[in-house]
This record gives structure tokens, C-alpha cells and sequence, in this order.
């Protein structure tokens, strides 16, 4: 009884001896570590563990793995108060650590200072675990080594036993400043040794560009930070458009303009995006209210009237169904207008010409894209705007060539699928001013650029052409290849049905004719053209016949032929 007696009188006074010999900050420093509590995706709990804040706006550090399928997270603090973690600031998965806001209510929260420098070897540390209550307790050890971490930062092995309850807690220095976050120990020494990374090396965990692949940070179901510069931000967001669903990129873009309320850009694809998933006026005339802040936030107010011209003439593509307020063609010119007015860069003059031309205004289009075209913008689209412009215009036909001209030599050589289709609609162009056998070589030229994976309309196309030129095996041999393509067409049939008609085979003729009737019967032009097969074969019953069939079945091209050919 008496030894018992001793015994606790004994740990009493080493109790009272350790109390007495922590620093004076230890009470302080201890009143900025917490307990946090992960979700999983069912709401229920997937891990505990420990942090610390680092600021007092509420940047805290703590461990990777506590929040990994995490869908949502909370922290207690030393008074038991429990505050949600609102966002993930930066987390890295080699190293175990996370970099996280708690969600606070104007009040500051207590936070350690993060030393500047690093601890040598030999140096006292002291592990502050989490508690509600006002005890002083803590861990010492010493640093045994130093190693580095991505070449600048320190990396800790610690003569210290660290239990399970214990990780993510802070590690500090004799100065009371946090030089590390405890991590579990992975050797064989659990009992004496543990370590620790950096905790600048935490603190500096930030969102970037690259984040948004990131997959550490894609198993973490909290919503992200934004990257602390605009510029980052904003290819942030320009990523996150295609690959969120509408609800959470509409979520990011609120988010992005309360880190960044000057930012016209911001406005501008909010205002984007709200016209797009637009569920009546009230969207509307919110997007509105962004391109008019937009407009009054804005450095650059050409780019902006530009931007604001741009939403406006896509709406109006779009055909609504009702036009909102004055967002009409009008509207969208004024607004270039203004930005030409400001600085005249080919790229407004561009717009103007596209919205001139939605409007029907050739003329107007055709002047605006002349000036594009004098600039170090002109390109393959540029000029095709002009040359289609100008054939709308009913412009002779060699403006509109010169300038399908000039687009398809700015194209690269060798010219690929993306800009072959430029040589198919000059070969259509060269097909309408009569230029055959030019036409068929842009036909070829476009096979080529292709690889030759075209479809029976090409084929078609280009036996047109060699016809014209009078190139007639190169049209039997693309008729037949339509024919081989697409069996059913009927077309096909009397393309090479013609062919042959015109080389003098005339028994060929009928033959491909016959075929196309099997398909179906009620073809008239088949009936005629047999028949004039027929009359050269001199088969004049036969092709009467045939004659009088095509006009039953509503041909009336054969009238003159019956009137010549059939008394």
C-alpha cells in the first residue's frame, strides 16, 4: 500500500515537473490545433484526425490521406466548436500533406507562425497534440536528421514516438514557431523515432493551372480554390468550362468573381455562360448586368464593346424565338463600332464584316473583310469570307476566283483535311464560271489532301467535271464509282448512262438504264434516255415506246423529242 502510495506521489510530481518546464507559448500555440472529422460520399464518417491553422484567416495544413474521397470536412476546435472546411487550397500526395480554408465567422482564429528557418540537427521539438482542455501537455524529442524535399525545403527524421493520434499535429521549434507536421513513421523504429515534412513546404501547396488534372486533388470531392493570380485563374476557368457540369462551373464562376470583382473578363464568360444554359429573362437580364460591370471594370473598353458585340451577334445566331431586349444585329454592330471607334484592329473589322453579312449587307461585309484581308490576319477563312461575299454579290466571276485564289495559297503544304475543304469549294466556284478541267483538278487535289476518303456525292461531283472537260473515261470511271458507293442513287445511274450515250456506247447505256428501272420502275428519265440510246441504235418502235413512258410518268423533256421522233 504504501509502495502504491509512493508511486503515484512520484508521478505526480514528474507531471508537475514537466507542466513546469513547458515554454511559456505552449498554452497559446496549442489553442490553434484542431480535430477534423472527413465525409465520405453517403455523408458518413470516412476518417478523423488533426491540423493546425496557419493563419487566422483560417488557412490550416493537416494530412493528404484524411481527406482523400472526402466529400466534406469539418474541424473542432480547442472550445469544441465545430466549422466546415470551406475549400482546398493545395495538396500533395507523395508527401501526405493538404493545404485547406476553414470556413470562419469574421473572427479570427489562433494560428502558429510558420518558421522561416529550418531546424538543425540536435535541436529541441516539441509535438502539440489536440485537446479541449486546458492542459500544457506536449512531446519532446530532438532533430536526429535533416534531409530536402523538392530541393529547398526540410525533411525531418525526429528522435520522438509519435502515436497514430498524434499525426498531422503541429511540430515546434524552442521559439514556439510550427517547423513541421508530424507523419507517420514508416520504418521498423516506431517507438522512438518519427518524422516530419516542412510545414513551409505545406504552406506553399497552392491551386495552379495544372491542378485542374491533378488526381490527387480529383479524389477530394471539396470544392477547390482558385488560383491566387488572374491570369492562372482564368485559363483555370477556361479548362474547368469543358470539363464541369454546368452547375459547377456556373459555381466556379461566382467564386472566381468574388476573388477577382475587377475582372472584365470574369463578367464576360459569366455573361457567356448565362445566355447559353439561359432558363428565361431573368438569366437574361443578369447577363446583361455582367457585360454592362464588365464594361465598368474594364482597362481595355475596345476589347470589352468587341467582347460585348461578340455575345450579342451569337445570340442572334442562334435564332431565338423571341429577341431579348435590343440584342439584334443592330445592337451587336453598334457595339463593334465602338471598338473600332477606340483602336481599328483587323480582328473588329472581321466581326463587323460577319455581322454585315448575317445582315445581307454584302457590300458592307465585302468592304469590312477587304481590310482584314489587307492585315497580317488575312488567312484561308478570311479570304473565303471575301470570296463567298463576293459571289453573293453577284460579283464577276474572276473576283470571286481571285480571291478563292488567295485563300487557298495562304493554306499550308501540304494542304491537310483541315483545309481541303477550301479547294473543294473553289472547284465548285471554277465548276460555275466554266472552268472544267481546272475544277478537276481541285477535285483531285482535294482527294489527294484527304487521302482519299471521300464519299459517292465526291465522285459525283467530279465526274461532272471530267464530263465537261470531256475527260469521259475519268467520268465513267467516277459515275461507276458513285454507283459502287451508293447502289440506290438513281442519279448515279443516269450520270453514266449519259457518259455512255456520249462515247457511243450505246448498248452499254441501256444496260446501266435497265438496271436503274428494276430499282425502280416508275423512273421516268430512265425510260427517256433509253429511248435515245434506242433511236441511235435505230430501234425508233422501241424508243417511241420508251418515249411515251417517261411521259406518262410526268417527263416533260420528252415532248420534243416525241413531236421529232414519233409520228
Amino acid at each position: 500500500m504504501k509502495k502504491n502510495l509512493l508511486t503515484t506521489l512520484l508521478l505526480c510530481l514528474l507531471t508537475q515537473w514537466s507542466i513546469a518546464q513547458a515554454p511559456k507559448w505552449v498554452d497559446k500555440a496549442k489553442r490553434a490545433v484542431f480535430s477534423v472529422i472527413t465525409y465520405d460520399q453517403g455523408d458518413k464518417i470516412l476518417n478523423t484526425g488533426n491540423g493546425f491553422f496557419v493563419t487566422e484567416d483560417g488557412v490550416a495544413l493537416s494530412d493528404y490521406g484524411l481527406f482523400k474521397g472526402a466529400q466534406r470536412a469539418v474541424i473542432i476546435n480547442y472550445e469544441g466548436v465545430q466549422m466546415p472546411v470551406e475549400t482546398i487550397l493545395g495538396a500533395n500526395d507523395m508527401y501526405d500533406v493538404v493545404k485547406f480554408r476553414v470556413g470562419i465567422t469574421g473572427k479570427k482564429v489562433p494560428a502558429l507562425t510558420v518558421a522561416g528557418v529550418a531546424s538543425a540537427v540536435g535541436a529541441p521539438v516539441y509535438l502539440l497534440p489536440y485537446s479541449t482542455q486546458k492542459d500544457r501537455s506536449f512531446t519532446e524529442g530532438q532533430v536526429k536528421e535533416v534531409t530536402k524535399v523538392a530541393e529547398k525545403y526540410s525533411y525531418y527524421t525526429l528522435n520522438m514516438r509519435l502515436k497514430d493520434k498524434m499525426v498531422s499535429c503541429p511540430l515546434m521549434n524552442a521559439e514556439g514557431e510550427v517547423m513541421g507536421l508530424a507523419q507517420k513513421s514508416s520504418g521498423q523504429d516506431t517507438a522512438t523515432i518519427c518524422y516530419a515534412v516542412a510545414a513551409n513546404y505545406v504552406l506553399d501547396q497552392k491551386i495552379n493551372v495544372l491542378s485542374f488534372n491533378d488526381l490527387s486533388l480529383q479524389s477530394i470531392g471539396i470544392k477547390k480554390a482558385i488560383p491566387d493570380t488572374e491570369d492562372q485563374a482564368l485559363v483555370y476557368l477556361y479548362m474547368a468550362s469543358s470539363q464541369l457540369t454546368p452547375e459547377k462551373y456556373a459555381v466556379l464562376l461566382d467564386d472566381f468573381l468574388k476573388q477577382y470583382p475587377t475582372s472584365s473578363d470574369g463578367y464576360l464568360r459569366r455573361a457567356t455562360y448565362l445566355i447559353s444554359y439561359s432558363k428565361g429573362n431573368d438569366w437574361m437580364d443578369k447577363a446583361a448586368a455582367d457585360l454592362d460591370k464588365a464594361l465598368e471594370v474594364s482597362k481595355q473598353k475596345d476589347d470589352t464593346y468587341f467582347n460585348r458585340s461578340k455575345l450579342i451577334y451569337n445570340y442572334q445566331l442562334s435564332k431565338p424565338q423571341t429577341t431579348y431586349k435590343d440584342w439584334t444585329y443592330d445592337k451587336a454592330l453598334e457595339e463593334v463600332r465602338k471598338a473600332i471607334a477606340i483602336q481599328a484592329l483587323p480582328v473588329y473589322a472581321q466581326l463587323e464584316g460577319n455581322i454585315l453579312f448575317a445582315k445581307q449587307d454584302y457590300a458592307g461585309a465585302s468592304a469590312s473583310y477587304a481590310k482584314v484581308n489587307a492585315s497580317t490576319l488575312a488567312s484561308p477563312a478570311t479570304f473565303y469570307s471575301a470570296a463567298k461575299t463576293k459571289e453573293l454579290m453577284k460579283a464577276p466571276a474572276e473576283e470571286t476566283l481571285a480571291l478563292m485564289d488567295s485563300c487557298v495559297n495562304r493554306c499550308r503544304r501540304p494542304i491537310t483535311g483541315d483545309e481541303a475543304p477550301y479547294i473543294l469549294e473553289r472547284a465548285q466556284m471554277r465548276m460555275n464560271a466554266g472552268q472544267a478541267r481546272a475544277a478537276m483538278l481541285d477535285y483531285d487535289d482535294y482527294f489527294n489532301a484527304v487521302n482519299g476518303n471521300v464519299n459517292d456525292m465526291f465522285y459525283y461531283y467530279r465526274e461532272q467535271a471530267a464530263l465537261q472537260a470531256k475527260q469521259y473515261q475519268r467520268a465513267l470511271d467516277d459515275a461507276t464509282k458513285a454507283i459502287e458507293l451508293n447502289p440506290k442513287e438513281l442519279l448515279y445511274r443516269s450520270e453514266l448512262a449519259v457518259v455512255n450515250l456520249r462515247v457511243g456506247r450505246y448498248d452499254e447505256a441501256i444496260k446501266v438504264l435497265k438496271a436503274a428501272i428494276a430499282i425502280d420502275p416508275k423512273y421516268a428519265e430512265a425510260y427517256r434516255l433509253m429511248g435515245i440510246a434506242q433511236l441511235q441504235l435505230k430501234k425508233n418502235a422501241d424508243a417511241c415506246a420508251n418515249f411515251a413512258k417517261a411521259k406518262e410518268l410526268g417527263d416533260t423533256n420528252v415532248d420534243a423529242l416525241i413531236q421529232k421522233n414519233c409520228k
